[in-house]
């Protein structure tokens, strides 16, 4: 477990190999609970090459002194993420339904 926002990560090794190799990260917010958004890539073992971009909106409760991970969102696609920010856009510009 980790101790500060930083050190946090989605990355993931196994057997010498970088299962889900953490391409970049926002941190979001920090405090008691944090919030990070990761783009990733996850390595898939019968092609031996990395698969697409995803991401991943994680959130974090620190406890005892340590990141634990809560809650996590998975965007599986480049069209999902964009229609994400779309309706963010949308939404933040003013130019969407108030509900």
């Amino acid at each position: 477990m980790s101790q500060t926002v930083e050190d946090l990560t989605i990355a993931y090794h196994e057997d010498g190999i970088d299962v889900v190799k953490e391409l970049d990260r926002v941190i979001l917010s920090k405090g008691a609970w944090c919030t990070i958004l990761y783009r990733y890539q996850e390595w898939n073992r019968n092609k031996q090459e990395y698969g697409p971009e995803k991401y991943s909106i994680r959130r974090y409760q620190k406890r005892a002194g340590e990141y634990r991970q809560q809650s996590r969102f998975n965007i599986s696609s480049k069209a999902q993420a964009e229609a994400i920010v779309k309706a963010l856009r949308q939404w933040t510009e003013g130019n969407g339904n108030d509900g």
